[in-house]
């Protein structure tokens, strides 16, 4: 059934995108810190996600090979039962070419079954709740992914032709980049963004260096729109009301522990029932 179109707060869901060296983990950590709250990371890069702890507060959980999108998924649902508010996925590409990741789990299908298709039809579900766990999250989510490196010839302010890298798509599923709120290119010179895909506004035609301002203004994009959490409230309350049989009880008991109620509390404050 159609119903008025409302804008509810909303959780982040950012990817940072960049060659190595481009800055991602370090622009994701600023990012975080504008956000607010507890911050904990997925590092899959060897513990390198550690090398900022003299700057920012933060925990980390190392990632070893396999790389599966199983053992992502547990470690995000942890995050979520550790009373983080930010989660950093450093980084989401090794879910896809590393070991253990998307593409070997194709290839060690395809020398069983000997089909392309068909072992794509069994892995793709394993990608896809990945994707769903982090679409799913309680938590602020930020990825970073590699890109595809790539050199070309270019002229300096000396006039030297001079080989520079640069970045190209990013390393995980074609059109992954499509699932995100916002997608920040970052460059390797500078360190600075653009922003390829951008549904909040706040980033189209600027090129800028990211810091704490920019979680900041994210966080103020996300709070804008209805409460959900207290529009649920107000809908148990109402149900609590006209509760009059067991089976309403059971209803309301269910409701509540979706929206994380107290139900006692609740009802101590509405003893007209």
């Amino acid at each position: 059934m159609f119903h008025k179109a409302e804008r509810k707060q909303a959780r982040l869901r950012l990817a940072i995108c960049g060659t190595s060296g481009s800055g991602k983990t370090y622009s994701a950590l600023k990012i975080a810190e504008g956000l607010g709250g507890k911050i904990a990371m997925i590092d899959t890069e060897h513990k390198s996600g550690e090398l900022y702890a003299n700057e920012f507060d933060y925990e980390v959980a190392s990632l070893e090979p396999p790389f599966t999108p199983l053992r992502y998924i547990e470690l995000i649902n942890m995050a979520e039962q550790g009373g983080f508010n930010v989660l950093i996925l450093d980084s989401l590409s090794h879910a896809w070419t590393g070991q253990g990741g998307v593409l070997e789990m194709h290839d060690n299908a395809c020398k069983a079954i000997h089909n392309s298709f068909a072992a794509w039809r069994e892995v793709t579900p394993h990608h896809n709740a990945l994707v769903d766990a982090i679409l799913g999250s309680s938590l602020h989510v930020i990825t970073t992914m590699r890109t595809k490196t790539a050199y070309e010839i270019q002229q300096n302010d000396k006039g030297k032709h001079v080989p520079v890298k640069i970045g190209l798509a990013p390393v995980q599923r074609e059109g992954m980049e499509y699932e995100f709120t916002t997608v920040m290119d970052i460059s390797v010179d500078g360190h600075i963004v653009t922003a390829s895909k951008d549904r909040t506004g706040l980033f189209d035609g600027k090129f800028f260096k990211p810091d704490v301002s920019t979680g900041k203004m994210l966080q103020e994009w996300l709070n804008t729109g209805i409460d959900t959490e207290k529009v649920s409230l107000e809908e148990s309350k109402r149900l609590l009301k006209s509760v009059n049989d067991i089976i309403s009880l059971a209803q309301l008991e269910s409701w509540g522990s979706r929206y994380k109620m107290d139900i006692d509390k609740l009802l101590v404050k509405d003893r007209q029932i």
